[in-house]
């Protein structure tokens, strides 16, 4: 399986802890559909909401290439539609309603057969103690692999 990631969202996995993953289409232009291609997206402040039933993917920022069509700019951050099977999206309108989780996006990506995908997840929102603990973690985790390689040279 080999998928050609186009851009990532690292906040989301600082700011929450994801509990289940999912794989979405996305609707798109031609023009961002290239853009894609040259990896001119950006998920940093993206999120996923809720709209008359269907999940869309809000404020991610999707480029204009300079070799598209000068006369038509779409706007940048326009929402675009997430593609999912109906039973996939009544199980996140529940996990979002009723138990007050975050749909959060991970990563756009192509998969294997050059389609656009976007990684969502089921998040919860982590307290600052908990993100201090997960960098306190991986400061030891870091520190002890360094060592160990370290001493296997000695």
């Amino acid at each position: 399986m080999s998928i050609n990631i186009v851009a990532q969202n690292k906040k989301a996995r600082h700011d929450y802890e994801i509990l289940e993953k999912f794989e979405a289409g996305i609707v798109l232009a031609g023009a961002e559909v290239k853009a894609l291609r040259a990896k001119r997206a950006n998920l940093a402040d993206a999120f996923c909401r809720f709209i008359q039933g269907e999940l869309y993917i809000m404020n991610a920022h999707i480029a204009h290439l300079e070799t598209t069509n000068k006369h038509y700019v779409p706007d940048t951050r326009t929402p675009r539609k997430l593609l999912l099977h109906k039973k996939q999206l009544e199980k996140l309108y529940v996990k979002v309603h009723k138990d007050g989780y975050t749909i959060v996006p991970l990563m756009i990506y192509f998969n294997e057969r050059n389609l656009a995908k976007v990684s969502i997840a089921i998040a919860k929102g982590k307290q600052l103690h908990d993100k201090r603990a997960d960098m306190k973690a991986k400061t030891l985790d870091r520190e002890a692999k360094s060592a160990m390689k370290n001493r296997s040279y000695e």
